[in-house]
């Protein structure tokens, strides 16, 4: 009897487990395309795929304070011989890497956990078995040379490496510098830009840098992500190309598109700060103001427009389903049973209530309220 029993205790978890194990259809999921892919119109060569949402795929972005303040580098093979390791100032890099890329621009990738050394993906051997991807010298190299050379105009290979033959006592001593306190001085954002540009329809482009960060979620990395030190730090050895028509434009063109036209941004005098009600028609009032754009808009960075009609969000309003008193008007007994549409003609909840429907012409709002008018 114990047999039979285990037998089939066996079969049933069997049963279970392999029905959770079953593979879901990607098309029946409740999916939207949105989860995966950051843009309308995903193709092969750019898939604009999102950071993974599944708990084993997730990245984490530390802060500068949780990082080391040096790393003695020293993984390559057959340098060793002839300079002494590199001593990087990990700190200093962390806390500009924000105006840059962020950790991720070195730290692709981040469990939860654990900080992934970049050996562990990049060979330290030459003679690599994926040769799409870089082995650690050239991953180390293409993430300092590009930087490095616009700052100092050139580059050598002592500037990073020392010479064991021409070694100095002073490594320690940066090493012990770099591990205390604030290297690089806190970036301040500002809350408004004003340029002034060569269109003679419209010089004077005003950019409220606090509203694309709390409004639509940027990262300073999303806009700042191929500046170097130079675009703040001024040096005679640093060479600085004079950036396009098209560069200047790369990053508002991504959310601004061509319908929105040049005076969309561009006009003759600098701008305030963005207001709904003036911008869109429809005033936020007490009763949207404290909502996130995207609970409205959906996805930062490419909002909806959407109709100013109370309906289009809140269509199942109706007797029983709705609390009068956040309007600041208690119903009477009177009103109270009335159909919405008596005094919301169409159920334009937006316009002023009309009285007509049952009282004398004499009868209008607010003069005479359906109820307790509360505060």
């Amino acid at each position: 009897m114990k047999k039979i029993m285990m037998i089939a205790i066996i079969i049933l978890t069997t049963g279970v487990y392999a029905q959770s194990m079953q593979k879901k259809i990607h098309s029946a999921e409740p999916l939207h395309c949105a989860t995966c892919h950051s843009c309308e119109i995903p193709t092969k060569e750019n898939p604009c795929l999102v950071s993974c949402p599944r708990e084993h795929m997730i990245t984490m972005e530390h802060s500068p304070a949780e990082g080391p303040g040096t790393i003695t580098m020293n993984e390559m093979l057959g340098v060793s011989d002839l300079y002494s390791p590199v001593i990087f100032s990990h700190k200093l890099h962390a806390e500009m890497s924000g105006m840059s890329g962020g950790c991720s621009m070195c730290h692709h990738y981040n469990p939860p956990g654990r900080v992934i050394p970049c050996q562990d993906c990049h060979e330290t051997s030459r003679k690599r078995s994926d040769i799409s991807k870089p082995d650690l010298k050239g991953a180390y190299h293409q993430l300092c040379i590009d930087c490095h050379r616009t700052w100092g105009g050139s580059i050598s290979c002592e500037s990073c490496h020392a010479l064991n033959s021409t070694l100095k006592t002073k490594d320690k001593t940066i090493e012990k510098k770099q591990t205390t306190g604030r290297i690089h001085p806190e970036i301040v954002e500002p809350t408004k830009l004003v340029y002034e540009t060569d269109y003679e329809e419209g010089k004077i482009v005003t950019f409220y840098h606090n509203e694309h960060i709390d409004l639509y979620g940027f990262k300073c990395s999303d806009c700042h992500k191929n500046e170097t030190c130079a675009k703040c730090h001024e040096t005679k050895k640093a060479t600085i190309k004079e950036a396009s028509f098209e560069d200047k434009h790369e990053f508002c063109s991504a959310c601004h598109t061509v319908d929105d036209g040049c005076k969309h941004c561009h006009k003759d005098q600098v701008l305030s700060p963005f207001n709904h009600q003036k911008r869109t028609g429809f005033s936020l009032a007490k009763y949207h103001d404290k909502l996130s754009c995207t609970q409205c808009h959906g996805t930062n960075k490419k909002f909806v427009k959407m109709s100013s009609e109370c309906i289009s969000c809140h269509g199942n309003w109706g007797l029983g389903t709705f609390n009068h008193k956040v309007t600041g008007l208690i119903l009477s007994e009177n009103h109270i049973e009335v159909d919405c549409e008596m005094c919301h003609v169409h159920k334009k909840f937006a316009q002023k209530p009309t009285c007509d429907n049952c009282h004398e012409a004499e009868i209008i709002y607010p003069d005479y309220a359906p109820g307790e008018i509360v505060k």
